[in-house]
């Protein structure tokens, strides 16, 4: 028996967001004093470190919820599957739903409720629960999907990774260009194959690690709003990463028997394109060796960041063939990998 995704959807919102687009920003520093430097600098200093150009986000008449059962939609059909044979729905967020505009974030129901009315399953022994991981939230579900279909639980899960960030960030903070929206989605189940998930790795530094990223107010001093936004500690969560990420994929990596050479790909986190170059590098150096050429696909530069929804839908765009110069072929060993909020890390390695 092996544990292995079957399909993949995933979700990309329509709407673009360019870098020039911000060139009408009032960016403030986290104290509310002033940026001595022009917007356009700003810009490319940004683009410069996080190989973002543009970023997707979703029209003011959807949710987080919504999109989320469209990647569901998508992978379900890819897997050829009976939506009512599903045993799990299983959702990472971190927000829930936020409408347009408006200040207070909806979670009840769950997001996985409400994707399993969008789908209109109607087996009530199909669970949904939500699942708060920070932007490793994704690959956490696949593991808790695994955990489900070992024990026997369970044969099928529906694992959604699904973030609007568009609708949870300062317009006066820099960082705020980084994030973005999307969704992807994946279904895990038992199958006589002989690849699938291998090895997993999970990790939570709650220390003073804890609150790297939180929900704050606006850098601007004189705003009256009582809304809240994501903030985060850019430099100690990149030393943070820099630090943890390589190890917990090393540990994985040895978890699963395979050595370095058998790696083909290694889909990590869009977080940040230095970052992740630097995160991976620095893996391969654990094991005296070069990263090689091609080994690391990136999204980030024309989708952002969008938190849990970046693995699902790299590998989805990927498997169907959307990136160019970039394929994964059966019985290839790839390695998920990722790192946020709380501090969470994690990873997987998978035989597809």
């Amino acid at each position: 028996m092996s544990i292995k995704i079957t399909g993949t959807g995933s979700f990309i919102p329509s709407r673009i967001e360019k870098n020039t687009d911000f060139y009408n920003h009032k960016f403030m520093n986290a104290d509310g004093s002033t940026i001595n430097s022009t917007n356009e600098v700003i810009v490319d200093k940004f683009q410069a470190i996080t190989g973002i150009q543009e970023r997707r986000y979703i029209k003011p008449e959807l949710l987080n919820s919504d999109i989320g059962f469209y990647a569901a939609e998508k992978a379900i059909e890819d897997a050829k599957i009976d939506k009512e044979t599903l045993d799990y729905i299983i959702v990472a967020h971190n927000y829930g739903d936020v409408k347009h505009d408006n200040e207070q974030s909806d979670t009840v129901p769950s997001i996985a409720s409400r994707v399993k009315h969008f789908l209109q399953i109607k087996n009530p022994k199909c669970v949904g629960y939500d699942l708060l991981f920070g932007c490793p939230g994704w690959i956490e579900g696949v593991i808790h999907a695994k955990a489900f279909i070992a024990s026997g639980i369970a044969k099928r899960c529906l694992v959604i990774g699904t973030e609007t960030l568009s609708r949870v960030v300062d317009k006066h903070d820099r960082d705020s260009m980084i994030y973005s929206d999307g969704a992807g989605a994946v279904i895990v189940e038992e199958t006589d194959d002989e690849s699938g998930i291998i090895a997993h790795e999970s990790a939570t530094f709650a220390l003073d690690e804890a609150h790297f990223i939180f929900f704050g107010t606006t850098n601007h001093p004189e705003s009256t709003e009582q809304r809240r936004y994501i903030k985060m500690y850019g430099r100690k969560i990149y030393e943070f990463a820099l630090n943890n990420v390589p190890l917990a994929m090393k540990s994985c990596l040895e978890k699963s028997g395979y050595c370095i050479d058998d790696v083909k790909k290694i889909l990590i986190h869009q977080a940040n394109e230095k970052m992740d170059e630097a995160i991976v590098k620095r893996f391969y150096k654990l094991h005296d060796m070069p990263m090689p050429e091609g080994i690391m696909p990136m999204t980030i530069n024309t989708l952002g960041n969008s938190s849990v929804a970046t693995i699902p839908t790299l590998y989805d765009t990927i498997l169907k063939g959307q990136l160019k110069n970039q394929e994964i072929n059966k019985g290839d060993v790839i390695l998920f990998a990722s790192v946020g909020a709380g501090m969470n890390v994690n990873a997987i390695v998978y035989k597809h």
